[in-house]
């Protein structure tokens, strides 16, 4: 429970993970927009931070996960100009804009239990906690961090960087940022183009509002993060997370709003996951660049080849470290499945191998190089080197080049129960919403054993055209002495 190594964005160092408060954990993860359906960039952190709370969890901590979503506030532009993303959405499909938020939010839920990532402890809504951010935006007035502008209240960045640092998290200079950012215009209700907005007076076509003391309008999107957060996880809480192109403005806003509210900052540890890109750029809804998690499944898009499965794409993530840049490509989904479809035969082939007196093969030491990976800033490629190192183990000991001992056999079992399936949360593909896979096991079992009937009844025929058509459907069918095997080729 002790040993766990993070890296920390904001110190820019690995640190020993030490909770507040002893054997417990608070974490919160930055989840979707939902206007539109969840897409492969969508799936690196809530895979990743998916990988952290299961790890948490095993090594023995309680811990409270919460992921949000957002569903008002997030405008087109980040510098809190244009429409609202859900609302333009809804205007778009002719739906209230809530009936988009609860489309959406179905999907991304669906595709996340899909591919096997556990539901978070907490999933708060924005809407649902506009008091809340209310009263964070009146906190932040009281202290003089925030001004009020023709109904609407931004931050004052200048005043706040007089006796604390924005940037800290990015590692911008404010002096850096006045220089980089457009003057504004004399129309601007802002004081200075760095400030953002806690707080927006709705236009009169506006859809999504609320009433507040300074207007009917909505919160700004960097507030919700802060009243949620601290909400469920009290005002100084374990672990930050979410993608690296939320460092700035997101995260960077959010410090500042803490301070601004309490007097200091929430989080002890921000975790950032590095970003998926296509031929090197980022992958995103906005560039238009994206892949929809539901068109890799089924292979309908113009850059896939063909159909990966949620697993595939798992394992794709995984093979990554979370800090590092993962390009998008159909050649390494192709060798993630393949990677994927050698580790599931190997933990099958487990169940049955036989065993001897003593052991050649050195188990525990293998079991201490995950923990080792796992320990290591949650290093997933490592992890599963080891995994892949214990299957050319496995495959020497069903081979008879190898001996395991019966206690190693169930430690070794258990061993890849725990790091494949409960840590990595990989599952054997017919687990993982194919729904269709027992049926047709028992059909093709059924279809063979009426082979074996007609070879003991010498009805040659009937059993080569069985074999002949399960092989042309890609069957690959192997005789033995207690009867046949068979595994699907893809």
């Amino acid at each position: 429970m002790d040993k766990l190594v993070v890296y920390n964005t904001l110190t820019r160092k690995k640190e020993l993970f030490k909770p507040i408060h002893p054997g417990a954990v608070g974490m919160y993860v930055c989840g979707p927009t939902v206007y539109g359906e969840a897409h492969l960039g969508h799936a690196r952190p809530a895979i990743t931070f998916d990988m952290l709370f299961r790890y948490l969890k095993h090594v023995g901590y309680k811990v409270r996960y919460v992921r949000n979503i957002t569903d008002v506030g997030h405008l087109v532009d980040d510098a809190d100009e244009g429409e609202d993303k859900i609302e333009r959405k809804a205007k778009v499909e002719q739906l209230e804009p809530m009936e988009v938020v609860q489309i959406y939010t179905n999907s991304y839920r669906g595709n996340m239990a899909r591919l096997n990532n556990l539901p978070p402890s907490i999933e708060p809504m924005a809407s649902g906690h506009i008091i809340e951010q209310v009263e964070a935006v009146k906190k932040i007035l009281k202290a003089g961090y925030g001004y009020e502008s023709n109904g609407s209240v931004y931050f004052d960045v200048e005043r706040f960087s007089k006796g604390h640092h924005y940037g800290k998290l990015s590692g911008r200079k404010v002096e850096d940022l006045y220089s980089n950012t457009r003057e504004l215009d004399g129309q601007s209700e802002k004081k200075s183009s760095m400030d953002f907005a806690l707080w927006k007076k709705a236009t009169p076509e506006h859809i999504m509002r609320w009433p507040s003391p300074w207007s009917d309008g909505y919160p700004g999107w960097h507030m919700e993060c802060t009243a949620m957060s601290t909400k469920y996880l009290g005002e100084r809480f374990d672990i930050h997370g979410g993608g690296m192109d939320l460092l700035f403005p997101h995260h960077e806003a959010e410090i500042a709003q803490s301070i601004a509210c309490t007097g200091h900052e929430s989080v002890n540890y921000w975790m950032h996951n590095n970003l998926i890109t296509i031929n090197g750029q980022k992958m995103g809804k906005s560039l238009g660049n994206f892949i929809k998690l539901n068109e890799l499944f089924e292979g309908k898009h113009s850059l896939l080849e063909k159909a990966y499965s949620p697993m595939t794409v798992r394992f794709f993530i995984l093979q990554a470290h979370y800090r590092s840049p993962l390009d998008f490509s159909n050649e390494a989904l192709q060798a993630a499945g393949k990677g994927m479809e050698r580790l599931m035969k190997a933990v099958e082939m487990l169940e049955n191998l036989p065993t001897s007196a003593e052991s050649t093969v050195d188990v525990a030491a293998l079991k201490e190089k995950c923990y080792e990976a796992m320990n290591d800033d949650l290093n997933s490629p490592i992890l599963i080197a080891h995994l892949f190192d214990g299957v050319k183990m496995i495959n020497s000991i069903n081979d008879g080049k190898e001996k395991i001992s019966a206690g190693d056999l169930t430690a070794l079992q258990q061993l890849y129960r725990t790091f494949a399936f409960d840590i990595l949360g990989l599952q054997a593909e017919e687990q993982a919403g194919c729904g269709s896979n027992d049926t047709m096991n028992s059909v093709v079992d059924l279809l063979l054993d009426l082979r074996m009937e007609a070879k003991k009844n010498k009805d040659w025929g009937t059993a080569d055209k069985i074999r002949n058509e399960l092989s042309a459907l890609g069957f690959e069918i192997k005789d033995t002495k207690d009867g046949f095997s068979w595994e699907l080729k893809k």
